[in-house]
């Protein structure tokens, strides 16, 4: 059985970027809910991995409920992580990787974010060498089934990850995510992982 983690600051932190209102909306349904039909799907399996990465792995292929709730768990508890209180600016390697490989970030993400059709998320990631690149995904589809990849930084573009805040301008939230909102530092100890073969990235709470 998986259990939904706690959210690393309290649910108004992120004020006003994100409301309290979305946040327990958010977080305290939806993404209750995909924790709760996990445990539901898997309850039906005879054997259960020991991770969710493993879940999610051992799922993709069939891309049924149990990827999809199973994925929506992982990639929103990675979200929660991705989003910092405090406004932050890439620094160090990372930096020096962005202006290397991202000239223009912060505009090319929210571009990304924009041009996923429906419902997604849009991605900042490495491979195994430290090159950087921007990916969107489509529902719940996730960049750790590729296992040369690692994700730094992710946005949620599903409409009730920003509706309540921000009605439909996605580009507005979008914004707002890459210039008051990315937790850099997690992304910084994700960029260290992903140079070392993905080992020591960050794995959802057992």
């Amino acid at each position: 059985m998986f259990k939904l983690p706690p959210l690393p600051y309290p649910e108004n932190a992120l004020e006003p970027a994100i409301s309290q209102t979305t946040m327990a909306t958010h977080y305290g349904k939806h993404h209750a809910t995909y924790i709760k039909n996990l445990n539901a799907a898997l309850a039906e399996k005879p054997d259960t991995p020991a991770s969710l990465e493993e879940v999610v792995r051992s799922a993709a292929k069939e891309k049924g409920p149990l990827f999809n709730n199973a994925a929506q768990a992982w990639n929103h508890a990675f979200f929660w992580n991705a989003l910092s209180p405090e406004s932050q600016q890439p620094s160090g390697e990372l930096k020096s990787a962005l202006d290397r490989d991202l000239k223009t970030f912060n505009d090319d993400f929210v571009d990304a974010g924009l041009k996923q059709f429906g419902s997604g998320w849009a991605w900042l990631v490495s491979d195994t060498s430290g090159k950087l690149s921007i990916k969107k995904t489509h529902d719940a589809e996730t960049p750790i089934t590729d296992a040369g990849i690692t994700p730094l930084l992710v946005c949620d573009v599903w409409e009730h990850a920003y509706y309540l805040d921000y009605k439909n301008d996605r580009g507005a939230f979008l914004k707002t995510y890459v210039e008051k909102l990315a937790n850099w530092r997690f992304a910084d100890t994700q960029y260290a992982a992903a140079k070392n073969g993905g080992k020591g990235s960050w794995t959802f709470p057992i």
